[in-house]
């Protein structure tokens, strides 16, 4: 693959290459198996131009899905600049939620052309983990969780996400789950000196 920092796309090029990830992330999440060939011929683009920014399926695949957790990832500084801390990490634990559940179709096509990745949680690692790192420290400072929690425990933590079926009726369950790790962040925490009282 070409290295696009040294390298920007054309704007041509640049809009080619989103057309392919906006088909890609559409078809992938309806159906896992989606032909490479349906998705740039949605898109409009030939066979070469398709294969010049994405050689592989599973090039294409990891590219939507880091694309898409980055955009999860960017609501966290969104929702700190609207919300307490402690609500906008819950919020986010929420979008992150719906995110798993309604993008369970990109999921399969994951594990099925990346066997190589054991966890789903490990995917889009950089974003998430950036993300969770800018709200536990908020929070640490605010006093509204316990001080010291890596981020990579949080991940591990909140990865129970990525088991819940999503055809399910799974929002209580996914709901139970982040409440949970909510209490667990909370408990231990010295508590904010001013602010609104916990749920």
């Amino acid at each position: 693959m070409r290295d696009e920092k040294s390298a920007p796309l054309r704007p041509d090029a640049q809009r080619n290459r989103e057309r392919i990830l906006e088909v890609a992330l559409a078809e992938l999440t309806r159906a896992a198996d989606a032909p490479l060939s349906t998705i740039a011929k949605k898109a409009g683009v030939g066979q070469g131009t398709f294969y010049r920014n994405f050689p592989n399926r599973e090039a294409l695949v990891l590219e939507v899905y880091r694309y898409e957790m980055q955009q999860v990832a960017d609501t966290a500084v969104q929702l700190l600049r609207t919300r307490t801390p402690d609500q906008a990490l819950r919020e986010w634990m929420d979008r992150l939620a719906q995110y798993a559940m309604a993008k369970a179709g990109l999921a399969d096509a994951l594990r099925k052309s990346t066997g190589r990745y054991g966890s789903l949680a490990q995917l889009g690692h950089g974003p998430v983990t950036r993300a969770v790192t800018l709200l536990l420290n908020a929070n640490e400072q605010a006093g509204t969780i316990r001080p010291g929690l890596p981020p990579e425990d949080f991940v591990l933590a909140i990865a129970g996400l990525w088991q819940i079926d999503p055809h399910s009726d799974w929002q209580p369950r996914a709901k139970r789950l982040l409440d949970l790790v909510m209490d667990g962040l909370r408990a231990g925490a010295p508590g904010p000196s001013s602010g609104p009282e916990r749920a």
